[in-house]
């Protein structure tokens, strides 16, 4: 009986032991063992583990990949702009021993580390990097939290920007920005489209030049057109052709002949330098005969004023002008 008893005792102290020192990991954990504090190099895999009663711990570590969000970080890029920025940042746990062992809590760790890279992030990129070109930037990102994170046994998946806050005054000046971009695309987009239709245009005209009814046809079509939206007014063009006759046969003034001859000039002067010589021999008391008038000189003057040159006395005898010197 006392053997019996002693060996029923050994069944339950080591039913005890089993019950105590058995373990289940998940399939999403990886098992630590600290025996007596110091830890087992051996990573105990999902299932059922035995461990020493007493002398082991056993630590769980989760090797899911952990979603951790960034907090908006405030801080101001390399073209002095303020802007809010948070991101997100996936990792997961790939050596649990170094996570367990070198970091106290390593999902805080990641978190600070991933705040101060995002700062600093911020401080070296431009807004419109920040705004356009976030791919180079996610990837500095991921590279600055991963270099501490190898030491820790953690594996950086990756590292995404989620939203750039901007202060209202930047977000009016961006609106303005992109308004004006958009108008100037519109000028000239426009423009273009002007350039192409005068240049067909040229081109029809080039072929119509060449063949003048194309030209008729092509104002009857017109006339057609407008006269099809039933208006009461119809508007005819004007022939250019017709413009251009008017034009040609109306006399230039500027190619008109002088009004006064260089025949006319001549007479008038010896007419003047007469004048001034009868003054002369009046005063010296004697008169020589009367110059004689070129008879082209006379008949420009008569068509110039429109009435015979001379009609009073004649100019070619010095007789009549000697008696009237005598009479005065």
């Amino acid at each position: 009986m006392i053997v019996v008893d002693v060996l029923l005792g050994v069944l339950g102290a080591g039913a005890l032991w089993l019950a105590t020192g058995v373990r289940v990991v998940q399939q999403v954990e990886r098992g630590v063992v600290f025996r007596f504090g110091r830890v087992r190099r051996a990573v105990r895999q999902p299932g059922v583990t035995l461990l020493v009663p007493i002398a082991d711990r056993l630590r769980k570590v989760n090797v899911q990949i952990i979603t951790m969000p960034v907090p908006a970080q405030e801080g101001i890029t390399r073209d002095n702009v303020t802007v809010r920025v948070d991101a997100v940042v996936y990792f997961k746990v790939e050596d649990p021993i170094l996570a367990t062992v070198n970091v106290q809590n390593y999902t805080f760790a990641m978190s600070q580390v991933a705040q101060t890279s995002l700062r600093s992030i911020i401080g070296k990129s431009e807004l419109d990097d920040l705004l356009t070109n976030r791919e180079p930037l996610n990837q500095g990102l991921e590279l600055m939290i991963d270099s501490p994170a190898a030491g820790w046994g953690i594996h950086i998946d990756r590292v995404e920007i989620k939203d750039v806050a901007l202060p209202e005054s930047m977000k009016r000046s961006m609106s303005r920005q992109a308004e004006a971009e958009r108008e100037r695309r519109a000028r000239i987009i426009t423009a273009d489209g002007e350039f192409q239709a005068s240049r067909k245009l040229s081109d029809a005209a080039a072929i119509m030049s060449s063949t003048p009814a194309a030209l008729q046809l092509r104002l009857l079509q017109t006339v057609v057109e407008v006269a099809a939206e039933k208006n009461s007014t119809l508007v005819l063009p004007f022939p250019v052709e017709l413009l251009r006759f008017l034009d040609g046969a109306t006399p230039d003034s500027s190619k008109s002949p002088p009004l006064v001859s260089e025949a006319a000039k001549a007479a008038a002067a010896a007419a003047a330098a007469l004048i001034k010589q009868d003054l002369t021999d009046e005063l010296n008391g004697s008169v020589p005969p009367v110059p004689e008038i070129p008879e082209a000189a006379v008949a420009d003057l008569q068509l110039e004023s429109g009435e015979p040159f001379g009609s009073g006395e004649p100019l070619t005898g010095g007789e009549p002008q000697k008696q009237q010197s005598e009479e005065n």
